[in-house]
């Protein structure tokens, strides 16, 4: 059986690239998790200064690291139109994988941010991930129809560190039909 990790990259959609961070991608970067409307359910903007140093980070490591967001390019542009990956997280003492989406505000509503979790969700099954969540603020409609778009279901709803409420939407690998992610 296979096992996660960044050598499962580049994923491939008809119109989106999700590959592996380079030098280049850092600015699109930074614009995506410094723009409010972006991070507004994500606990709002990053500093550039601690961003430009995870991106560094990343950069200097011999090996991509196993757990992380990666740029989505817009193939037919190639433009750098978000991230998309899987974080390891702890929710309520247990050790989950997160599907993480997210993109740039002139993209949204064309149904990117589901073929990218789409892909994610294929590659990181096939890679033998059995469970995938996403940790979604009760005030992000849109994030929460991507997740049920890609058969994610709502399992509660929990305290994060800092006091923040998300919804944990969840998928098993192999769980029935899923709908909606052509």
């Amino acid at each position: 059986m296979l096992q996660w990790s960044a050598h499962m990259l580049p994923i491939e959609t008809p119109r989106l690239l999700i590959r592996v961070l380079t030098r280049e991608d850092i600015s699109a970067g930074i614009a995506l998790w410094t723009d409010a409307g972006v991070t507004r359910h994500m606990g709002g903007p990053r500093d550039t200064a601690i961003l430009q140093r995870v991106y560094e980070e990343e950069l200097s490591r011999p090996e991509p690291p196993r757990y992380s967001l990666w740029p989505i390019v817009e193939r037919k542009t190639g433009r750098v139109i978000g991230e998309c990956g899987l974080l390891q997280k702890d929710v309520e003492g247990r050790p989950e994988i997160e599907l993480v989406y997210l993109l740039v505000p002139d993209v949204w509503g064309r149904g990117y941010a589901t073929e990218a979790a789409a892909a994610m969700r294929d590659a990181a099954f096939a890679a033998g991930i059995t469970r995938l969540i996403a940790l979604i603020d009760p005030g992000n409609p849109a994030s929460a129809a991507v997740a049920r778009k890609i058969g994610m279901r709502l399992e509660r709803e929990v305290v994060r560190p800092g006091g923040t409420i998300r919804q944990v939407y969840a998928l098993e690998a192999g769980q029935g039909n899923v709908a909606g992610t052509s």
